[in-house]
């Protein structure tokens, strides 16, 4: 862990900069099929509203936010109420630093506390840095969607991978809302769970 790099929860203040991070992958990549960057409006808006129930997570490095990672439902019904998808955006010189991975650790230990059993990530394809990055935290290559959306002038392919989180129990208790499980714990035990995964930054 670097001595000026920390992961913390997200506020709505950190919108502009995480806007800053996510529009290039929507004006000049087909990784998201989100086609117009959001305002900073919009993005605090869906920080907040991740945080009414499950983690969204900054990295800062010399107090400037260089990636971010969340949590969202699958879907609505509560049959998929232990399940998850993830996102996680790094800044472009950020990137191969071991932010996305410490982001991930820390997004896994606060899921697991929570009691999500399984997470999910999409992305379109090829797409081979974010292909090796999923095989490398264990991620399974589970299902592909071939020419599923079109952006950028072409059809585009989508997989979804997925990470088992925590062991499937018969009838689980439901899962715990982060502010929730913020509450349940002091201030130390909060902190040392959201920067689990800062030992996974890498010394710039």
């Amino acid at each position: 862990m670097t001595a000026d790099a920390r992961i913390r929860v997200a506020t709505p203040d950190d919108a502009g900069a995480v806007r800053d991070i996510y529009a290039p992958f929507c004006e000049s990549t087909a990784v998201t099929f989100e086609e117009t960057p959001p305002t900073a409006a919009e993005m605090a808006d869906r920080i907040e509203s991740t945080l009414e129930r499950y983690p969204w997570l900054v990295c800062e490095r010399d107090g400037r936010v260089v990636g971010y990672a969340y949590a969202s439902r699958l879907r609505k019904r509560r049959a998929y109420q232990w399940t998850v998808e993830l996102s996680v955006y790094v800044a472009d010189d950020a990137r191969r630093s071991g932010v996305g991975r410490a982001l991930y650790a820390s997004l896994f230990a606060v899921l697991e506390r929570q009691g999500v059993r399984d997470a999910y990530a999409v992305t379109t394809v090829p797409n081979p840095d974010t292909e090796r990055f999923h095989e490398r935290l264990d991620f399974e290559r589970c299902v592909d969607f071939p020419t599923i959306g079109y952006t950028e002038g072409e059809w585009r392919d989508v997989a979804w991978w997925r990470r088992s989180i925590g062991e499937k129990t018969a009838d689980p208790d439901p899962i715990t809302p982060l502010p929730e499980l913020r509450d349940r714990l002091d201030d130390a035990d909060w902190d040392a769970l959201v920067r689990a995964g800062e030992d996974r930054l890498e010394r710039p």
